[in-house]
């Protein structure tokens, strides 16, 4: 008995004393290994950090900075890798020997250094036309990247309005004119994209021969040459105005000169368009009730490296002020900053960092200091000003908060490989002894968000919302350096606090602005007020108040009336309509002369307005789910009947048309075909020492390595929420279609799961939640950005949520084809399913001919890449279009690289077919998964109950419509 009491005791003291070691296996071995983990994770930080270009800096700051320059020739390449270079003799007006480069490969250039240091690189290029992106390189020096961000280099092309006059609708509204390219010439010094480095980049070359390469990832260009050289900066504004004295120039008298913000001769972007301001009676030109294109910019404008140019005539040479009526009401607690380039010079250091601070009046800001305004010297005839995104004094705030950011994020990783996702509040994990550096890097990050919240108190003289999320991290951080016990019971809410980090880094960034109009002023001369009087404005909301009760403000552009006329729904948003009702006026009816009413309706609305016969002739990007069943119901056209559908559907894959298709009748057109990549973090597999699994297999030896390190593996999960019908979930039927099965079978009058390979994909599907504990609910685009999930499958459209919103793992995660079933001859089976929207042809519609004409046009190639391309204009890369037709979508702007591997994988898609009562097949696929979940219930018992639930309503759908015994 005694001996047995002392065993007991040993236990209990060991389990206090060595508490993390006893929880499992995988525990156990996690925590032997975290000690590793953690060296291995401090290596992946400090690798990030020493590929840095501040780690580069440090490495040569005390090289010289030699006044030498170098030029090579753009012709005289001497390497050429996946890409043919052409020599052209003429371009853009203008001959020599140019080298046109495309947009993957590499080209690469010989050059000798005689005197070692560090050098700016310039580059004059000419945008080749491409997909309408910007473009983009990677800079190799003898082979090597010399920075991480070296990686992204981006070169802007040159967009203007397609007219010089804004364009009116028949009702009166201005229209927003279409912006084209404008390719021209120019030199560019190799800079931050991000915006984080004021300066342009300095490369370190040593004395002798080295090697330039330009590595394509993004469109093509030609380069005429580049040019290695001293770059230095402008001078302060005291000795611009003593050159000013020296030189005699005298202030000029009596002119005011302004350019409106709208009539922009060029911009860098082609989301930089004229945009409506009815909030106040002062913007010019003005009008109560109709549209007027009257500013530009907003929050359009708020990417760094963007810029807008005007043209302005200077009646004669002097010294004038300049002026810009502004307002900034979108970034509270922070300022904008502009860099003012007149004839392609900053001309004085002071312009380089221009604030404009928040206020949600119109503003009219004179360039100067607080003693004076600065004066510009400018000679008689037209000169062009461009002003251009700067982060200017915010640059290195936000470079260190997201180095902190990288810093606490790989912190939390590895308490997390101790812990696990749900930590045992009660237990204590000894996690400051497991890791010995944890309290250390806690308090000098909190140091850091404490010294930058201060700073940005200096810069911007408040506290606000910017501050309030830096110091809130940062005394949390603290608090858990003085007391590491808590860290397991506040863990949720650090992961909140390091989130609203992340999240200021992407507002603080941003830096939008609109303007009105600029001015050139001599000092003589009063400035017009910025906003309107007390009286102007009042009778301006009365006058508005009264319009809205007369102007229809849910039909977009022109009205048409005539016979050939066809009235379409569209249920997006305003954006998109417009850019659609651009596209019909300019493109479709001039070719056709069919008007089309464009109105902006909440599709929830079509079915009863259909019934009620008030329905559209056309609706467009409508659901999966609608033409089949507007179509068993009469309501919807076969456009089978049309002579020339079969050669308008070959612009589409096969599987595009399957959900539109019932009976042997196609009730929809594909608009856009959506299907599942695998995403993953390279810099967690790379520690990890995982590749990305290209089999099923691979998946199943992944997950073990990953939840040892308390990561997951992320399964595509039904949206559940706020949608008419739950779609199948998509990996079961990527499970079903890879191993050959189907949905339904006897055309769609029985479900086909409860099948042998229907039960077998279930299983398959099963496990990943019962034997390998899968999340069934979690938040998948913020564990990938924190690194709890590095590896999932979601919609291809997450890229464009990764691109925008996840700044700070740029460059460190990659999308390619998901895993699949290797087959018998070695190849590999990726098959997956597609959701999207269609457009549909109401059986009430009263021309039906003029209708399938305006359906082909929106389906076809030229109208997807347009609609594509000017979406992606206008809303930036978060609105890049999953367009279903495959030769618009090698047109979209996506880099080389990822369209392959889209390509690749859209050869494995599947359409998920629509059938009567098909909508019980996604809800009781769940119901099965969740029996099966929390009940433990056999699998193939679970889904042979909810399969006949499935087929009754199958069979009582198709004795509805009367379809049994059809052919």
């Amino acid at each position: 008995m005694t001996v047995a009491w002392l065993i007991v005791i040993a236990m209990l003291i060991s389990i206090l004393v060595f508490p993390a070691y006893q929880s499992d296996a995988s525990g156990t071995k996690a925590a032997t290994n975290t000690e590793a983990d953690a060296e291995s994770g401090q290596n992946s930080l400090t690798n990030v950090s020493e590929n840095s270009y501040e780690h580069y800096l440090q490495q040569y700051e005390d090289e010289e900075r030699p006044n030498e320059e170098i030029v090579i020739r753009g012709a005289d390449f001497t390497s050429a890798n996946e890409m043919n270079p052409e020599i052209v003799g003429e371009l853009g007006g203008i001959s020599g020997n140019f080298v046109k480069t495309a947009e993957s490969g590499s080209v690469g250039w010989e050059l000798e250094v005689p005197t070692a240091g560090l050098y700016h690189i310039a580059i004059n290029y000419f945008p080749i036309e491409g997909k309408s992106s910007a473009i983009e390189r990677e800079l190799l020096i003898d082979g090597e990247l010399p920075f991480t961000s070296a990686r992204n280099l981006t070169f802007n092309r040159v967009w203007k309005n397609e007219s010089d006059q804004i364009m009116q609708d028949n009702r009166g509204n201005e229209l927003r004119p279409r912006q084209v390219e404008s390719p021209m010439w120019q030199e560019t010094l190799f800079r931050d994209t991000e915006g984080y480095f004021e300066e342009p980049y300095l490369f370190y070359f040593s004395a002798g021969k080295h090697t330039l390469t330009l590595v394509s990832s993004r469109e093509p260009m030609a380069i005429d040459y580049i040019k290695l050289y001293r770059y230095d900066g402008p001078a302060a504004y005291e000795e611009a105005k003593a050159d000013y004295a020296s030189k005699g120039y005298n202030e000029t008298s009596g002119h005011l000169i302004k350019v409106q913000g709208e009539n922009a001769a060029l911009k860098s972007s082609p989301t930089l368009y004229p945009i409506p301001d009815r909030s106040s009676p002062s913007t010019e030109p003005y009008d109560v009730s109709k549209i007027r294109m009257n500013t530009i910019g907003g929050n359009n404008w708020r990417v760094p490296g963007q810029w807008i140019a005007w043209e302005i005539e200077a009646p004669e040479d002097g010294l004038y002020r300049i002026a810009i009526k502004n307002r900034q009401e979108l970034l509270r607690g922070i300022y904008s900053t502009r860099s003012l380039w007149i004839d392609g010079k900053i001309p004085f250091r002071e312009m380089t960092q221009i604030p404009f601070y928040y206020d949600s009046d119109w503003q009219m800001n004179v360039l100067g200091s607080e003693e004076e305004p600065y004066l510009f010297y400018l000679t008689k005839g037209k000169h062009e000003l461009k002003l251009e995104i700067s982060l200017g004094a915010i640059a290195p705030l936000i470079r260190q908060v997201e180095a902190s950011l990288l810093e606490i994020n790989a912190m939390y990783r590895k308490i997390l490989m101790i812990t696990g996702n749900v930590p045992d509040p009660y237990r204590d994990y000894q996690l400051d002894k497991q890791i010995p550096d944890m309290v250390e890097v806690f308090q000098k990050q909190s140091d850091i968000l404490y010294a930058v919240s201060e700073e940005l108190v200096r810069l911007t003289g408040e506290k606000s919302d910017k501050t309030a999320v830096l110091n809130k991290t940062a005394y949390q951080l603290a608090d858990l350096a003085q007391k590491p016990e808590s860290v397991q019971k506040r863990l949720a809410q650090f992961k909140i606090n390091v989130g609203s980090v992340g999240a200021w880094i992407l507002q603080v960034r941003e830096q939008p602005l609109e303007i009105d109009y600029l001015v050139l002023a001599s000092s003589d001369v009063k400035l017009p007020k910025a906003n309107a009087s007390f009286g102007k404005k009042t009778v301006h909301e009365v006058s508005s108040f009264f319009h809205s009760f007369i102007e229809d403000y849910n039909t977009i552009g022109n009205t048409a009336h005539d016979k050939q006329s066809i009235t379409v729904w569209v249920g997006t948003g305003r954006d998109q309509a417009q850019v659609l009702k651009a596209m019909i006026d300019d493109t479709f009816t001039p070719l056709t002369g069919i008007g089309v009413n464009l109105k902006l309706v909440n599709q929830d609305v079509l079915l009863r307005a259909s019934l009620a016969g008030e329905g559209p002739d056309v609706a467009m990007q409508v659901g999966n789910d609608v033409p089949v069943n507007f179509g068993m119901r009469n309501a919807a056209e076969d456009l089978t009947k049309f002579p020339d559908y079969e050669e308008v559907v070959k612009q589409f894959r096969d599987s595009a048309t399957v959900p539109y298709q019932f009976e042997n009748q196609v009730f929809g057109l594909p608009e856009q075909q959506i299907f599942n990549m695998l995403f993953y973090r390279k810099d967690i597999l790379e520690e990890l020492n995982l590749d990305p699994p290209q089999t099923w297999e691979d998946v199943y030896a992944m997950i073990p390595v990953l939840q040892k390190n308390h990561m997951d593996f992320a399964l595509p999960i039904a949206q559940a929420t706020g949608v008419p019908v739950l779609e199948a979930n998509r990996a079961y039927a990527m499970l079903l279609y890879q191993m050959d099965g189907s949905f339904y079978s006897d055309n769609g009058a029985k479900s086909g799961l409860d099948t042998e390979i229907g039960l077998s994909a279930f299983k398959r599907w099963t496990d990943f939640y019962t034997s390998y504990k899968l999340p069934l609910i979690f938040d998948f685009p913020m564990r990938f950005r924190t690194g709890e999930m590095p590896v999932g499958i979601q919609d291809y459209t997450f890229y464009n949520y990764l691109t925008v919103s996840a700044p700070e793992i740029k460059g460190l995660w990659e999308f390619v084809p998901v895993p699949g079933m290797e087959q018998p001859d070695g190849t590999i089976r990726r098959d997956v399913a597609s959701s999207g929207t269609a457009a549909i042809m109401l059986k009430q519609a009263k021309n039906k001919d003029a209708a399938w004409e305006f359906m082909k046009w929106w389906v076809s190639k030229d109208a997807q890449v347009r609609f594509g391309r000017e979406m992606e204009g206008l809303m930036g890369a978060a609105a890049r279009y999953p367009t279903a037709n495959i030769e618009a979508l090698k047109e979209l702007p996506w880099p080389a690289r990822d369209y392959r591997n889209l390509e690749e994988q859209w050869q494995w898609v599947q359409g998920v077919p629509e059938v009567p009562g098909g909508y019980f097949t996604g809800r009781h696929l769940d119901n099965a998964l969740r029996e099966v979940i929390n009940n433990g219930t056999n699998t193939a018992d679970a889904l042979y109950d909810y399969v006949q639930e499935i087929d009754y309503e199958i069979s009582e759908k198709r004795n509805e419509f009367n379809l049994d015994g059809k052919d």
